[in-house]
C-alpha cells in the first residue's frame, strides 16, 4: 500500500507575566525514524536565539535541549516535520494472532521489563479494578481480541471533554467522571493491558485528522495512544479516543512508559513569574521530496512579527 507523506507543524508559546532571567527546556517534537515511519526532514525554531543540543534518550527518542540565558518575557518553539507512514491492511491481524501460551512465554524475557510494570500514570487503582469489573475486562480468546475489546470498551464508556483533566492527572480523575482526553484513554488502556500480562507503551505524536472518519480528538493539538506487543504481530497501535488501529495517519513522535517520559516540551526557568502556554498542531498531506532529504536537525530564530501571525489560528494545549 502507498505510505502518504505529512507535513506537521508545532507551535508551542510560553508566555510570562513578567521578565524571567533564564530558562532550561527539552523537546521531544522531531518524529522517530523507524520500521513503518520516514521522517525526511525536521527543523525546531527557538525564540528568543538559542543554541540548541540533541541527543536520545532511553527508548531512543530525539531530544532537543538548549537554554536561553538572557531575560525575556517570552519562549517560542515551532517545529517542521515531513514524515512519510507506512499504511497496511489492518484486516491482515487476524491471521497471525499469538495464543496467551505465546505471549506469556514471551513477556517474561527483561528487555519487556518497561512496558510491563506499572509506571507513573499507568497503574492499577482501585477504581480502575472496579472499572475492569463493570465492563467485563478479562483474557478473552487471545490477545488480539482482547486489546481490541478494550479498546471499544474505553472509547464506548468515556466521552471526550478538552480541558476535563490536566496533563498530570492520575486516572482515577478520567475514571470517576467517564471523560477526558488522549492522554487519559491512554492511560487506562496500558494500565489494564499490562494488568493482563501485555507489554504496553505509551506513543505521543499526531492524527491526520479526515472529516470522514468522524475522529474525537482535537485536530489542533498533538495526540497519543498506546502500542502493544504482539508475538508474530510486532507492536501494533491502539487509539481508544478514536477507536482506531493506528494504520497510516498516526504519526509516531516518541515512545515511553507513559506522558511522563515523553512530554512535547518540558523545563524550569529563573524568575517569580507566572506563565501561559499556547499550543497548535497543523498537520496536512504534502508531497514525498524527491530526492528524498537527509534529516539533519537545525534550528533558528522566529521573528516575534511571525510569531504574533501564528498565534491568529485556534491553540490548545496538548493532553
Amino acid at each position: 500500500m502507498p505510505m502518504p507523506t505529512y507535513s506537521v507543524r508545532h507551535h508551542t508559546r510560553y508566555r510570562y507575566s513578567t521578565s524571567i532571567s533564564e530558562s532550561v527546556m527539552e523537546a521531544r517534537m522531531q518524529p522517530r525514524k523507524d520500521e513503518g515511519q520516514i521522517c525526511h526532514s525536521f527543523h525546531l525554531s527557538i525564540s528568543p536565539q538559542a543554541r540548541v543540543q540533541t541527543y536520545a534518550d532511553h527508548f531512543g527518542n530525539s531530544v532537543h535541549w538548549f537554554t536561553v540565558p538572557n531575560r525575556h518575557g517570552y519562549l517560542v518553539l515551532r517545529a517542521d516535520s515531513l514524515v512519510e507512514v507506512s499504511a497496511w491492511d489492518v484486516g491482515s491481524l487476524s491471521t497471525a494472532a499469538a495464543s496467551w501460551q505465546e505471549l506469556d512465554s514471551f513477556s517474561r524475557s527483561s528487555d519487556l521489563w518497561d512496558w510491563m510494570a506499572p509506571s507513573h500514570f499507568a497503574r492499577t487503582t482501585e477504581s480502575l479494578t472496579d472499572f475492569a469489573q463493570a465492563e467485563n475486562i478479562r483474557r478473552e480468546a487471545d490477545p488480539l481480541s482482547t486489546l481490541l475489546m478494550i479498546n471499544q470498551r474505553i472509547y464506548d464508556a468515556f466521552d471526550y471533554v478538552p480541558n476535563s483533566t490536566a496533563v498530570d492527572s492520575p486516572i482515577d480523575v478520567a475514571l470517576a467522571h467517564r471523560r477526558g482526553v488522549c492522554q487519559d484513554y491512554t492511560h487506562i488502556f496500558i494500565a489494564l493491558a499490562r494488568g493482563l500480562g501485555i507489554p504496553c507503551r505509551y506513543v505521543s505524536g499526531y492524527l491526520y485528522h479526515q472529516a470522514e472518519a468522524n475522529d474525537r480528538s482535537d485536530e489542533d493539538a498533538s495526540h497519543a495512544w498506546a502500542e502493544a506487543l504482539i508475538p508474530g504481530l510486532g507492536w501494533i497501535g491502539f487509539d481508544p479516543t478514536n477507536h482506531l488501529i493506528a494504520c497510516g495517519r498516526h504519526i509516531r513522535v516518541a515512545i515511553g512508559r507513559d506522558y511522563a517520559d515523553v512530554p512535547p516540551a518540558k523545563g524550569v526557568f529563573r524568575g517569580d513569574a507566572d506563565s501561559e502556554l499556547d499550543v497548535g498542531v497543523q498537520v496536512s498531506l504534502a508531497e514525498r521530496p524527491e530526492p528524498e532529504e537527509e534529516l539533519i536537525p537545525t534550528t533558528g530564530w522566529v521573528p516575534p512579527e511571525d510569531v504574533d501571525a501564528e498565534q491568529q489560528q485556534q491553540m490548545q494545549q496538548q493532553q
